[in-house]
């Protein structure tokens, strides 16, 4: 048996509760893995509300590591004490231990804690595939302008956009998170949501920025959108304020022939080579100190509950992990 965090309802925090589960034995191509920190995502937030459909009643969570406990039929790249971490799996993260397929499942080099992993791995591999492959020809000089800047993902942002010479305007909501931006990277840090996108302009010149990264949403969009240079990109990869509103094609021929995308993680790691590279560039980037991992929460994970209010009051920095 093990311990996991269940959901028999959708609703708010409370909905979320303590329960034993049958873990089983894994089954071809399956692993046992036993936990030892499990990653906090606002994303978790949507299965729990009913925006992301799950059968009922579900676990919570798609990120963790580990270590392998033990391994069923057929399972060849991994065996029982290799230490693993994952992202996007099949609900049930926040357990003790679980059986899952190894098709998330990625090797965890020494250098980097269970704890570090299970605060980056979703936001890490979500920085790289921004940086690496949505916009890749960014380069030194450029300037992007980055929603939520002392976020989970906009810390490793600014961090990863500094080595490669790529000048950060951080949005964020107090001049503290402004203070840990800036500290992380950020070359300039707007406080507040007024007036976003004539401040953009007022230090690019007029022009804009070619690229904006917003995992807010609703909030933000337009504003995020006014930002953009002309023939540049809106990349929306987060709601955290809710969906944003349905695209008016010809605004974006009226802004500047502007593009938009709203891309998702599983289509940048779905394959095995392009997740090991990724997850081999990020792990290099954190193991040699040159992107570091706050972690700026900790909750046990039976106070699962307490850490969703905690990630919807907007009063964290950094990532959050549930300590096991």
């Amino acid at each position: 048996m093990a311990g996991a965090i269940v959901f028999e309802r959708t609703g708010g925090p409370d909905v979320l509760q303590w329960a034993d589960v049958r873990v089983g034995e894994p089954g071809a191509g399956q692993v046992r893995v036993r936990h030892e920190a499990v990653g906090l995502n606002f994303a978790d937030t949507y299965f729990r509300t009913g925006l992301y459909p799950a059968p009922l009643p579900s676990g919570m969570g798609v990120e963790a590591s580990g270590v392998i406990e033990e391994v069923g039929a057929d399972v060849t790249d991994f065996a029982p004490g290799d230490r693993v971490t994952y992202t996007g799996s099949p609900l049930g993260a926040y357990s003790t231990e679980r059986v899952m397929p190894t098709d998330s499942l990625i090797h965890l080099p020494d250098a980097i804690t269970a704890e570090t992993a299970a605060a980056m791995t979703m936001r890490g591999l979500t920085a790289a595939y921004l940086i690496r492959r949505i916009a890749p020809g960014l380069g030194a000089g450029d300037t992007v302008l980055l929603q939520a800047a002392a976020g989970g993902v906009g810390l490793i942002v600014c961090q990863w956009a500094r080595l490669l010479g790529i000048n950060v305007i951080g949005v964020v909501s107090t001049p503290e998170k402004g203070e840990i931006a800036l500290a992380h990277g950020a070359t300039e840090v707007l406080v507040g949501r007024d007036n976003v996108a004539q401040r953009v302009r007022d230090l690019t010149d007029g022009k804009g920025v070619p690229v904006v990264f917003d995992s807010v949403g609703a909030a933000t969009f337009e504003s995020s959108l006014d930002a953009v240079a002309r023939r540049g990109l809106l990349v929306c990869f987060g709601t955290a304020s809710g969906p944003i509103p349905h695209i008016d094609a010809m605004q974006l021929a009226i802004k500047g022939s502007i593009y938009v995308t709203r891309p998702a993680l599983a289509d940048y790691i779905a394959d095995p080579a392009e997740r090991a590279e990724l997850a081999g560039e990020l792990f290099q980037h954190v193991a040699a100190g040159d992107v570091r991992i706050e972690v700026g929460q900790r909750f046990p994970l039976r106070d699962a509950a307490r850490a969703h209010e905690a990630l919807e009051s907007g009063t964290s920095i950094g990532s959050s992990v549930l300590t096991v």
